[in-house]
């Protein structure tokens, strides 16, 4: 396993692994129906930088970190994760949640908030909390849920420098 910084020409490789994602409409707040320019967008070109995880060659994962809020929230990245389904279950989304937190580190940012896990991601929930996020707020029927009908949503928080 590899990961590295994402290349223009892994976006047929990220695309692979959004396109199920987004549409299944079940864990992004993402429209659906975005088209694969607009999600390669969000993902590769609006982050201050975005990674995939390679295999054999093969991109298996990807994420991004971004800058949360700009003025006085600088300091504070999110990110976002996808790992494909042929990948899951080997610990990418551990390995990858923790290269983030370093590259972040390196990127400047002191802290690192995830501003929407649904409550219905019951794996994600229990990972990032195992990495030693913490919840802090808890949005009641913050999200539509394709099969579930309204969910909440988690903002989770990780504070990285020492004080």
């Amino acid at each position: 396993m590899e990961i590295r910084l994402a290349r223009v020409a892994d976006a047929d490789g990220i695309w692979t692994l959004l396109q199920p994602v987004f549409r299944a409409g079940d864990t992004y707040a993402i429209d659906p129906e975005i088209s694969r320019d607009a999600a390669l967008a969000y993902w590769m070109d609006l982050p201050a930088a975005a990674y995939v995880v390679t295999q054999a060659g093969a991109i298996v994962g990807t994420y991004y970190i971004k800058t949360n809020q700009q003025g006085g929230g600088n300091h504070v990245c999110n990110c976002g994760y996808i790992v494909g389904n042929a990948a899951r279950g080997q610990g990418l989304a551990a390995q990858m949640c923790e290269a983030s937190q370093e590259q972040a580190l390196a990127l400047g940012y002191e802290a690192m908030q995830f501003n929407f896990v649904l409550a219905s991601n019951a794996g994600a929930l229990r990972l990032w909390h195992r990495l030693g996020f913490e919840t802090v707020g808890l949005i009641p029927k913050a999200f539509k849920h394709p099969s579930l009908g309204l969910v909440a949503a988690h903002v989770m928080f990780k504070w990285h420098r020492a004080t």
